[in-house]
């Protein structure tokens, strides 16, 4: 009944090798409590990610990436969530030539020149001072929420710059990932397995080259690299939950045809209450699901004609990245629900897809100020700065 995909997404670009692809998943869903337990994504699967291209994604061709667009990087990342959650998180800073970008092109050309599959973490916040020196920035600092930086080539920083050269904008310093400290404090609970842990940095000098303004032009050419990036960084981690919705509805339709009652009642499948709820479960996510590919497409065709979206278009991608993500949480708990006393064990996946599920809703691109945003702009009045 059910498309785990758009269909026009489904072969990525013709890029990413479908049957290593779903043997890494099938690898990836058995070892989900692997991942929970040690609170990040195992090595071995960080290179099965960057060898099919999962971190090329978005570089450019010049450098052998695959430009993939939006829409089709989505659609994989949702596959990988279904398989688990934290595993599509991790994967979904792919995007990561949307930060990568803003740093000059001959610092680009030393990032990927060699290798297109450089894998990036960043935490951003707090942003810390860092004292202005000739040719760059002293840094010192703790900054949390550092997704996959157990894994990670190069990691970035939050940076405010103090002194003569201080601006108001803030800045990122991008290290190699040796020279900063990670302190294993990741502790939640949900998306446990995405090592979202701290770093800590000493009085680190970092060119000025190699620090970018956050939010600021992309230094890359093409269609692709004129999609909102604020945007597109809410979007890959939307649609997560999305993937985890999908995995959630499918646990249950697979516990309903083997679950029986100790009292003789009918199968769970047979249940009226039960077929209801995975009807509503079902057009649900597909409905969010729709509309959030919808808007992706939408502006996906206008940037291609050569053209600007307009404001209510980048609007949408905002709102329908928040609506996926809170839908997709209450699919999870509808089926676990459904589930009853079975869904509550630690070795039942359902509990896990509702933790996960709600952390992202916790996520503060998925909070109550997008939808003030889109309200404000529905009723005819500008949004917050930041919100486009």
């Amino acid at each position: 009944m059910h498309t785990s995909s758009l269909s026009a997404q489904e072969n990525f670009g013709g890029d990413v090798p479908t049957a290593e692809l779903s043997r890494l998943l099938a690898d990836i869903k058995l070892r989900a409590e692997e991942f929970e337990r040690q609170k990040f994504i195992s090595a071995d699967v960080i290179e099965k990610f960057r060898a099919l291209g999962v971190y090329r994604a978005f570089v450019p061709k010049k450098y052998g990436g695959m430009e993939m667009s939006p829409g089709r990087f989505c659609a994989l990342i949702e596959r990988i969530a279904a398989a688990d959650g934290s595993a599509g998180w991790v994967a979904s800073f792919g995007m990561n030539p949307f930060y990568l970008g803003g740093l000059p092109p001959a610092v680009l050309d030393r990032v990927w020149q060699s290798c297109p599959d450089v894998v990036f973490a960043a935490g951003l916040f707090p942003s810390h001072p860092a004292a202005v020196e000739p040719g760059g920035y002293r840094v010192s600092g703790r900054w949390s929420f550092a997704s996959g930086c157990m894994g990670a080539d190069l990691i970035g920083v939050g940076i405010q710059p103090t002194g003569a050269q201080a601006t108001a904008l803030p800045r990122m310093a991008v290290l190699p990932a040796a020279q900063l400290t990670i302190d294993p404090v990741w502790n939640s609970v949900g998306l446990a397995g995405t090592g979202s842990h701290d770093l800590t940095l000493d009085n680190a000098f970092v060119p000025e080259e190699w620090t970018l303004i956050r939010g600021g032009a992309l230094n890359l050419e093409g269609v692709l690299y004129r999609y909102p990036a604020l945007s597109l960084a809410t979007q890959v981690l939307a649609v997560v939950s999305a993937g985890i919705a999908r995995a959630a509805i499918d646990e249950i339709l697979a516990i309903a045809e083997r679950q029986r009652s100790v009292t003789g009642a009918p199968l769970l499948a047979d249940r009226q209450f039960a077929q209801i709820a995975v009807a509503r479960a079902e057009a649900g996510l597909a409905s969010a699901r729709c509309w959030f590919y919808d808007a992706i497409e939408q502006v996906w065709q206008v940037l291609c004609r050569g053209d600007e979206p307009a404001s209510p278009q980048v609007s949408a991608l905002r709102l329908s990245s928040t609506h996926l993500t809170r839908t997709a949480a209450k699919v999870a708990s509808a089926m676990l629900a459904l589930s009853g006393m079975g869904g509550i064990a630690m070795r039942s996946p359902l509990q896990r897809y509702v933790r996960d599920t709600l952390v992202i809703t916790q996520h503060a691109f998925m909070g109550e100020l997008t939808l003030i945003n889109a309200g404000q702009m529905l009723f005819g009045r500008a949004p917050l700065p930041g919100y486009l």
